[in-house]
């Protein structure tokens, strides 16, 4: 058997681990005094709300080697080959953390692979990992491709706030409040070195739509990979942009909610698209 290892970075649903067989490591996120379990003492939802009423900027802690190793010496005990997909080693040291667990582990039919990319994104690669999985190919084929597939995988979002930007120490609290003032609405997006850069600006929720359009009309999107529409907490301006990709022909296979590891940078009532580039 392959198993398909993720941490929960990736905001898969509890019912969906279940239901694709994946295994799941836990990041630590630590608001204020308290210290949460990502995905599983800590619903999306609260998260945010959490956000809101503390007004704390939470800090997460990397997965221990440990975590990775128990399911890698499980898998070996059984022979069962592993493809584990980390959050960007840009933003985290999950990755290194996995690496680690493997050799500590050793056992030759573990791989890693460096997602270089973060929420959503890892579940597109995962998802697939798990049909080319289904569908015969080795551990080794299945890394292969998705270390081919990764840098394809985009996100762009827009943000509703530059506050969160602010709190996490990547714009100044004066330029955060000059920006809301004047309805600056940033656009963001994970580089293929895994790092989240600012894409631009736009003045207002209707601006914003209309830059990441434009945007997405200089891209072809490949139609054999799904299109997720995602937000992070508060669903009305992803659905109005929704409404805006129907107009242009977009399809979106679903709506995706951004958990807590990207969601502390952006805040509430953020919206955006990912997609598989050609």
């Amino acid at each position: 058997m392959i198993r398909i290892v993720v941490d929960s970075s990736s905001d898969y649903q509890t019912e969906e681990i279940r239901e694709k067989n994946l295994d799941l490591v836990p990041i630590a996120i630590t608001i204020g005094e308290k210290q949460y379990v990502d995905g599983v003492d800590l619903e999306r939802n609260q998260f945010y709300e959490i956000l809101e009423e503390t007004g704390e900027f939470p800090k997460t802690a990397q997965p221990s080697p440990q975590q990775f190793l128990d399911i890698f010496l499980d898998a070996k005990e059984k022979g069962d080959e592993v493809v584990c997909i980390t959050l960007s080693s840009a933003l985290s040291g999950t990755y290194q953390s996995a690496s680690l667990a493997k050799n500590m582990a050793e056992y030759d039919p573990v791989y890693i692979v460096d997602s270089r990319t973060a929420t959503c994104n890892i579940k597109v690669l995962a998802d697939y990992a798990r049909k080319l999985a289904d569908d015969g190919h080795s551990a080794g084929e299945i890394a292969a491709r998705i270390e081919v597939l990764k840098s394809h995988v985009k996100v762009v979002a827009a943000l509703d706030t530059l506050e969160y930007l602010s709190r996490g120490g990547r714009l100044s609290r004066t330029a955060a409040a000059l920006g809301d003032m004047a309805g600056l609405k940033p656009l963001i997006t994970i580089t293929e070195k895994g790092e989240v850069a600012m894409l631009g600006k736009a003045l207002g929720k209707n601006k914003a739509i209309s830059h990441i359009l434009r945007h997405l009309e200089s891209l072809k999107i490949d139609e054999a990979f799904p299109v997720y529409s995602i937000y992070s907490y508060g669903t009305e301006n992803c659905g109005r942009f929704e409404e805006k990709l129907e107009s242009k022909g977009i399809s979106t296979t679903g709506r995706l909610q951004i958990g807590a590891t990207i969601g502390a940078h952006i805040g509430p009532e953020a919206f955006g698209i990912i997609f598989v580039e050609q």
